[in-house]
């Protein structure tokens, strides 16, 4: 009698496809590595004999029935093990080309299986955004304040320019930024001219002051304006990237330490006080530095705002709480999610059209994980849905 006591770890290197298993064969327990196959012959096809990484093979998992030339290793064979109506639904997944797999039936678990999956995909696609923090913190010598900055920068420059804002951030240490806070027109005149939009030949009296003062503060502290172009094309004027970095000024003129304020917050409402600025009274009536335009506060919006709690502010509470292995700072960025409403896309779209809830960002966020992760490369064996559909035959 064979009994699978642990499976092991999956390898995706070089060497048995699950490590450090336990199995039990009718009163001998065996520790070691097991190898799956098609056919019994391809051990020796893949050349697995002549390889010391197969020495400590406890178990040969075949799918076809083992041929008299038999291996001296434990083995089992799984084609007359497994429901043929399961296969066959299973392929059905497999070949399916709606908009997730088992579309059809999607909405079918019931119980606690979505919203126990749902917890699981966030919290997966949240220690996933952890390991991007951890990049950056390395990056930055592990200056929490320093990555926040980085990441705000790049989460405000909405995804066509936040590579660029992102470069901008980095080429302006908080240090510099730190001792030109009180003086917005100086942080403007930084964040612009390293963006490379105080290069024209200004009319406009204030643009005409911006451009001076960042070529003294250029020369003053040896910058280097950033190589990548920031685009204003296809996109709403609000969006304009002039704007969004005069709305960054005004964050880095009300707030020193970003990151310290964030851990702070209690909920979703002191969050959105916090980011609430407005650029200065030059761009009321302007959305570039060239024209005019009829008068309009330059408010960061709610959405933004939400947006920035989704893409950084959470993702940075999370980590810091998983690195540091403070449970409160995870919560938090959890409960932050919890309270914010749904996001809305082509994609979430999709899901409640299925009849799938999509009642806050927690759940949205879950969702985007599931459909990227899960259903665009059918990892349905992994997915608590597919596996819920699988043995409901």
């Amino acid at each position: 009698m064979l009994q699978v006591i642990a499976p092991g770890l999956p390898n995706h290197n070089q060497g048995p496809d699950f490590l450090n298993a336990r199995i039990k064969i009718d009163n001998t327990i065996l520790a070691g590595n097991i190898e799956l196959h098609i056919d019994e012959t391809d051990w020796n096809r893949h050349a697995h004999q002549h390889d010391p990484n197969y020495k400590n093979i406890i178990l040969h998992v075949l799918w076809e029935q083992p041929r008299q030339t038999r291996l001296p290793l434990p083995t089992i064979s799984l084609k007359e093990r497994v429901s043929k109506i399961l296969l066959q639904r299973y392929r059905d997944l497999m070949k399916s080309h709606a908009f997730v797999p088992c579309a059809h039936n999607v909405h079918e678990p019931g119980g606690i299986t979505w919203p126990a999956w749902k917890e699981r995909l966030l919290a997966e696609r949240l220690l996933r955004k952890s390991a991007l923090v951890q990049q950056y913190l390395q990056q930055s010598h592990f200056h929490w304040e320093e990555c926040c900055w980085w990441l705000l920068a790049r989460n405000f420059g909405i995804p066509i320019n936040a590579d660029a804002f992102e470069a901008v951030a980095r080429s302006l240490p908080l240090t510099i930024l730190a001792r030109h806070k009180n003086h917005l027109h100086q942080l403007e005149a930084l964040l612009l001219g390293q963006a490379g939009l105080l290069n024209a030949a200004f009319e406009e009296a204030y643009a005409c002051v911006l451009a001076k003062e960042y070529r003294f503060l250029k020369t003053k502290y040896m910058l280097v304006p950033i190589q990548l172009p920031v685009h204003f094309l296809r996109m709403r004027p609000g969006n304009f990237p002039t704007v969004r970095l005069a709305q960054l000024a005004m964050l880095l003129h009300t707030i020193q330490s970003p990151f310290s304020k964030i851990k702070e917050v209690a909920s979703v409402k002191e969050v959105r006080a916090l980011l609430q600025v407005t650029a200065s009274g030059f761009w009321h009536t302007h959305y570039v530095l060239q024209e005019t335009s009829p008068f309009r506060k330059k408010i960061l919006g709610q959405q933004t705002i939400d947006n920035l709690v989704i893409n950084t502010i959470a993702p940075m509470l999370f980590a810091y709480g998983h690195l540091r292995q403070e449970q409160q700072y995870k919560d938090k960025a959890l409960d932050l999610l919890s309270q914010l409403p749904p996001e809305k896309n082509g994609l979430t779209v999709q899901w409640e059209a299925m009849g799938i809830a999509n009642d806050h960002a927690w759940d949205s966020q879950a969702l985007l994980e599931l459909k990227k992760e899960y259903c665009d490369v059918k990892r349905c064996l992994e997915c608590a849905i597919g596996n819920s559909l699988l043995k409901s035959v």
